[in-house]
């Protein structure tokens, strides 16, 4: 298809509506799911701020494939990707449908890689654990976009880019993961307090002074910013949903940070919303 056919299919889908924003969720442990607690109650705020999308596609730190692939499923099951929790978070289902119209899409925009429209992944627990507090009534379609781990950040930011026409289409694109993720150095005894260590809390800092300086040079090269950097994303995984967001961001947009606490000591809850 070349790019005229795929902008006229784009726009006989999906009608022009008012520029999305994008969102980085720092999503932290899966009980935020059940818990009520400071930060699910800045999702929940959120879902009422935002204007409601037609669609979201979701860039969770849980779905690293080889290549880039795209849930093209009608209903995708609600993926409970971990263990040892209660089984009341087990039991939790987020029964959004997919769109395989927006599959299809986002397939046809991305040139930079073949994309694969795969229907046996879902909704993993980086997408719906927060998504569910924005739309409890799980009433909007949800998408998800794979992170294809043997890329390097500057590949992740340059796709993002080739996703910007969908924000002008009603769609919500949000990346979830957390800037500072190191499971293992969390103090388990802390999880539910506000605590960082140093390095982590020295990661933290310079990461949103990059943000907001628009640095986002500095924060694609990650792994030349020092020890607090090295400790605070020892796999990139949770890290690149922020730099998908940073690479749809316009010049002119602002940045607007929130749930700025890191758990645990080494758990960053840091969120953004760019519009």
């Amino acid at each position: 298809m070349t790019d005229l056919e795929t902008l006229r299919s784009l726009n006989q889908s999906l009608p022009f509506t008012q520029k999305m924003p994008v969102l980085f969720l720092g999503h932290g442990s899966p009980m935020n799911a059940i818990e009520e607690n400071e930060f699910v109650a800045c999702f929940r705020k959120l879902g009422e701020e935002v204007i409601k999308p037609k669609i979201i596609l979701c860039i969770s730190a849980h779905w690293e494939t080889k290549g880039t692939k795209v849930t093209a499923m009608q209903n995708p099951p609600t993926i409970h990707d971990f263990g040892g929790f209660p089984p009341a978070l087990f039991d939790v289902q987020y029964p959004a449908p997919g769109s395989p119209e927006l599959a299809r899409i986002t397939k046809e925009i991305i040139t930079k890689t073949d994309v694969e429209l795969d229907t046996h992944w879902g909704l993993d627990h980086g997408a719906w654990s927060v998504i569910k507090h924005m739309y409890p009534d799980a009433d909007v379609p949800i998408i998800q976009l794979s992170l294809d781990y043997t890329k390097p950040p500057r590949y992740h930011y340059e796709l993002a880019q080739q996703l910007e026409t969908l924000r002008h289409k009603g769609v919500l694109i949000v990346g979830s993961g957390n800037v500072v993720h190191n499971l293992r150095k969390v103090k388990w005894d802390k999880l539910n307090d506000t605590y960082a260590w140093d390095w982590a809390e020295e990661a933290n800092e310079k990461i949103k002074s990059f943000i907001l300086d628009s640095n986002h040079q500095a924060l694609i090269d990650y792994g030349k910013q020092g020890t607090s950097f090295a400790l605070s994303i020892p796999t990139p995984e949770h890290y690149l949903p922020l730099i998908y967001v940073l690479g749809l961001k316009d010049k002119k947009e602002s940045i607007d940070l929130f749930n700025d606490k890191t758990v645990g000591g080494s758990i960053g809850m840091l969120s953004i919303k760019v519009e």
